[in-house]
């Protein structure tokens, strides 16, 4: 018989009920406790998981109720207090929902104090783990539209930080983890929209290249128009020798290349187990054999530095180069382009660069 783990869940929105729901349904977990500052939400996990004990704070619940999984699901920003508080216990394990924090500094130092306990952990980047995209990352990697050259992401109603780290996610996926040479952001802000305790953009594109000359261009916002119909994220891969369609979370896949020149739909079965519990299932297997693997969440920590960078980007009117000196980065500036050159405030002649 397997181990079965117990495991708390730090946050009870939709992330929570999403690792709640992967725990219950696995063989490798127990469910025990819950933890959220609102006692409505309590009263819902009650009533939703029968027998889960809640807790109005992690450190009540941390304090009460020792288990050998945490399962961090609260915003962003409150994410490296939980985080640092959870690794004083003796646990066997952590899940830490994406983005690992706020700050890609706060993501790095959450990922460093895991590394030292050499403990296994979770960042449930479901677009890893579905059928779909799994059939997507093996013809791409096994070279199916040649080299690739260029992704297009298109994310309606989401924006950078919330949805865009996903996107950017399985982009760094898609290269290999290769590094990134540059970043820049242009953001619209004019609604002041807020979402998942994080201030967003109303609409935005994230334009980056990797150090060979791979560029993603995402455009993100409240109201942005997708060339696919019904679907509410569009991915393009565009390489030497072929294409690639997907619509985020849908099952399915377009292929164009040499073998599918008039393209070719494919539809996948999707897996019989939701990615939280795949990610946790396989956080159960690294805690079996005591062998962390930090490859997902490696990625995760530059997908957040590329959205952090884009909004840095945005911020400073610049392009963001990477590996990032904060040191360097230049302040904002008066030059207008596309406004008449005044010869004042210096500058250099485009006609004559070299």
């Amino acid at each position: 018989m397997p181990l079965v783990y117990t495991a708390a869940v730090i946050g009870g929105g939709v992330g929570g009920k999403l690792s709640l729901d992967a725990l219950t349904a696995s063989e490798r977990f127990q469910p025990v406790a819950a933890a959220d500052l609102r006692p409505e939400t309590r009263a819902e996990l009650e009533q939703r998981y029968p027998g889960l004990r809640t807790y109005p704070s992690h450190q009540e619940l941390f304090a009460e109720c020792p288990v050998d999984v945490v399962c961090i699901s609260t915003y962003p920003s409150s994410h490296r207090e939980v985080a640092l508080a959870a690794l004083e216990l003796p646990l066997k394990g952590i899940l830490v929902e994406k983005p690992l924090g706020d700050t890609t500094r706060a993501g790095r130092e959450i990922l460093a104090a895991i590394r030292k306990r050499n403990l296994p952990v979770a960042v449930p980047h479901g677009l890893l783990v579905t059928s779909h995209s799994q059939a997507i990352l093996t013809r791409v990697r096994n070279g199916e539209i040649g080299g690739l050259r260029l992704v297009e992401i298109e994310s309606d109603k989401w924006d950078i930080i919330n949805a865009g780290i996903h996107w950017l996610n399985f982009f760094v996926a898609l290269t290999g983890g290769e590094p990134m040479d540059y970043v820049m952001g242009m953001c619209d802000t004019s609604t002041r929209t807020y979402r998942d305790g994080m201030q967003v953009e109303t609409i935005a594109v994230t334009y980056a290249q990797t150090v060979s000359g791979i560029r993603v261009v995402m455009q993100t916002g409240d109201t942005l128009k997708l060339m696919a119909d019904g679907a509410q994220a569009l991915f393009r891969l565009v390489g030497t020798q072929g294409t690639i369609e997907f619509w985020g979370w849908h099952n399915a896949y377009r292929l164009v290349n040499a073998a599918y020149p008039a393209g070719q739909l494919f539809e996948v079965p999707r897996h019989a187990r939701t990615p939280h519990q795949i990610h946790l299932e396989n956080l159960a297997a690294q805690m079996d054999a005591g062998q962390p693997d930090y490859t997902i969440a490696e990625s995760s920590l530059q997908a957040l530095e590329l959205c952090e960078d884009a909004y840095l980007s945005h911020a400073h009117r610049c392009l963001i180069k990477l590996p990032l000196d904060a040191a360097s980065l230049p302040t904002p500036n008066d030059w207008q382009p596309g406004q008449p050159y005044t010869v004042q405030g210096g500058g250099r002649d485009g006609r004559k660069l070299v």
